[in-house]
């Protein structure tokens, strides 16, 4: 018997609900962006994403539901984002879920928001199963995890500072670029020339797999400032393709160690920074080099979208079972 999970994802500025069958297909995934709110103030304003998020939800459930052509009675999972993310708008999310559980008596799951990028690919691709490497770069985590189960991650490296979607925005808003940073920095690299700048590539120690962005933020800034006040024309594009490379480099070359260590013969990318081409088609190339078979999810799936968290909630339930009504939010949850 096959079984359907709705899942609410409210964790940043994105109000989404799905239902997905048995983890893997899905039956509707709606996703209203509050994007265009937020861009005149170029980043997310956490207040305003909490009251978007309580405007929306019960319209986004409907229109959930609707789409799957199903109602409540034919749920038989409810799934939620419980962390990490903002505050108010994580506690938007899980209030909706838990009256839904509670009235409709039908089980909760908390799932960790990071845990449903790696899962976005199980949806785009049916014939993938652990074990894996997967990168996951979003706008405020990057991990390199050895994924040896449906439910069990080994994280082998993480970011210590900004994470590489926090450096796009970071960067992008310096250059005056606009938010979010990601497409904004990967528009103005396609007219740049990436070796233009020579940006530090931050490895850290030796053998580690951990990343820092900070220092190559810092450097882009210092390079503004310096050349401003040399009165020197700043070419934006250059400045965005070296930028670019710099994080990419880091990326894909801690990926591809980790797989060679492991010798693990599938990677996975997720998470939004997972929509960057140049990122996609690099770690591509070096995965055939070394033989290794690559999965992304499609663009719709990278962003943040309630589809991964039905996912990662159905293998949650089936593993680990149910959560309680005293469910709560965790804002800093790692993976």
């Amino acid at each position: 018997m096959s079984i359907k999970t709705l899942a609410i994802e409210t964790s940043c500025d994105e109000t989404s609900v799905s239902v997905v069958e048995d983890g893997r297909k899905v039956l509707s995934n709606v996703i209203l962006s509050q994007i265009k709110t937020h861009q005149r103030f170029g980043g997310v304003v956490p207040e305003i994403a909490s009251r978007e998020h309580l405007e929306a939800i019960n319209y986004v459930i409907k229109e959930g539901l609707e789409e799957a052509k199903l109602g409540f009675d034919d749920i038989d999972v409810i799934a939620v984002t419980n962390g990490p993310g903002l505050i108010g708008a994580l506690l938007v999310g899980i209030s909706a879920a838990k009256g839904m559980s509670m009235a409709l008596d039908k089980p909760l799951v908390g799932v960790n928001h990071m845990k449903g990028h790696i899962c976005a690919n199980y949806l785009a691709h049916q014939e993938l199963e652990p074990p894996f490497i997967s990168l996951v770069v979003s706008g405020g985590h990057t991990y390199l995890v050895d994924v040896t189960g449906y439910d069990t991650y080994e994280v082998i490296g993480r970011t210590r500072d900004d994470a590489a979607g926090e450096s796009f925005d970071k960067v992008s808003r310096a250059l005056g670029l606009g938010y979010p940073g990601g497409p904004q920095i990967q528009k103005a690299a396609e007219s740049g020339n990436s070796e233009a700048i020579n940006f530090p590539r931050v490895m850290l120690e030796k053998d580690s797999y951990d990343f820092s962005f900070s220092g190559l933020k810092t450097a882009v800034l210092n390079y503004l400032n310096t050349e401003k006040m040399a009165g020197h024309e700043i070419n934006i594009n250059d400045v965005a393709a070296s930028f670019q490379k710099a994080v990419l480099d880091v990326l894909v070359q801690k990926s591809i160690r980790l797989l060679q260590e492991k010798k693990r013969d599938k990677f996975v990318l997720s998470g939004g920074v997972a929509a960057n081409k140049p990122l996609r088609e690099l770690l591509e190339k070096e995965c055939e080099k070394i033989g290794v078979k690559m999965y992304y999810p499609p663009l719709e799936l990278c962003t943040d979208n309630a589809a991964m968290i039905a996912s990662a909630g159905y293998f949650d339930y089936i593993n680990n079972g149910s959560d309680t009504l005293d469910l709560d939010v965790f804002p800093n949850l790692g993976l």
